[in-house]
């Protein structure tokens, strides 16, 4: 058996909570979409954080692992990279591309992202962390914090991209349904215990938990109908504005009204959507 399909490990045999937009593989599709379209903005991320051959490297909530792959490429088989996820389908299709790939410095833990503290990785063994939409949906994003602080070797890197300001997302011209879908995007995830501002937050965490801060920016981007990126929030609306619907937070009007006036901007060429603010931060362990 190859060596990436060995190494992998449980801390949640019975993993059942479920990540709020699902784990399905119509999201696992919409993921590997989101991570070609927003590569590049983690690769630079990756590159001011110093990433480099031979490092260790932890994925926090690694999902199918698009990232962890791309770090495995650049670390190379003298480094090793540590995807961590709760979803044992995300793990598979990580375990899968890293055995087609012949990649096999890559490994897998099965848990809760907030149980870093506990998790079995000797202290001080890691040069690098990643976490890339992960805080926003937890109920604990510190515990988070305290576990990579406890994970990092001194002066190793903790690199975030997360959401600040996300219901500043809209389209032009503006529409009074699209605001209130996007407003219920957001109720849904704080119901769960998630921040979808949270990044607002994260500086303020670090700084308690012996990192300092190396840098702090912001990607902002826009949409526009036949353009690339325009199948980013298209397929996101796809595949969570039906779960919007099953949770109670919109209606099937709503829903209904929701998809036309999207339809309508999709075939304006004067359309346009501001995409919800995506902030960099990098850490240095003190």
């Amino acid at each position: 058996m190859p060596a990436a399909a060995r190494k992998s490990r449980s801390h949640r045999p019975d993993a059942a909570a479920e990540y709020i937009l699902g784990t399905d593989e119509q999201e696992l599709l919409r993921l590997g979409l989101q991570h070609r379209l927003w590569s590049a903005a983690a690769h630079e991320a990756w590159e001011r954080a110093a990433l480099q051959p031979g490092m260790s490297v932890l994925d926090i909530g690694c999902g199918p692992g698009h990232a962890t792959m791309d770090m495995a490429e650049i670390v190379g088989p003298t480094g090793r990279v540590v995807g961590i996820d709760e979803s044992p389908n995300f793990l598979k299709h990580l375990h899968d591309q890293a055995t087609a790939r012949r990649i096999n410095h890559v490994e897998r833990i099965l848990a809760d992202a907030q149980t870093l503290e506990s998790i079995d990785l000797p202290p001080a063994s890691i040069d690098f962390a990643y976490a890339r939409w992960v805080l926003c949906f937890v109920k604990d994003p510190e515990a988070i914090i305290r576990g990579v602080a406890r994970l990092l070797k001194p002066g190793g890197r903790f690199v975030v991209q997360d959401y600040f300001h996300y219901e500043s997302m809209t389209i032009a011209p503006k529409n009074p349904v699209f605001t209130r879908v996007i407003d219920a995007v957001a109720a849904s995830w704080r119901s769960r215990g998630g921040d979808p501002d949270i990044m607002g937050r994260l500086p303020a965490m670090l700084l308690a938990n012996g990192f300092q801060l190396d840098d702090l920016r912001v990607n902002r981007r826009i949409a526009r109908p036949g353009h690339t990126l325009w199948h980013w929030p298209d397929s996101f609306w796809q595949n969570f504005v039906p779960r919007l619907v099953e949770m109670g937070n919109i209606t099937e009007e709503d829903a209904a009204d929701f998809h036309a006036a999207w339809l309508t901007a999709s075939a304006d060429p004067a359309a346009f959507m501001l995409l919800p603010p995506v902030f960099d931060v990098i850490g240095r362990k003190v």
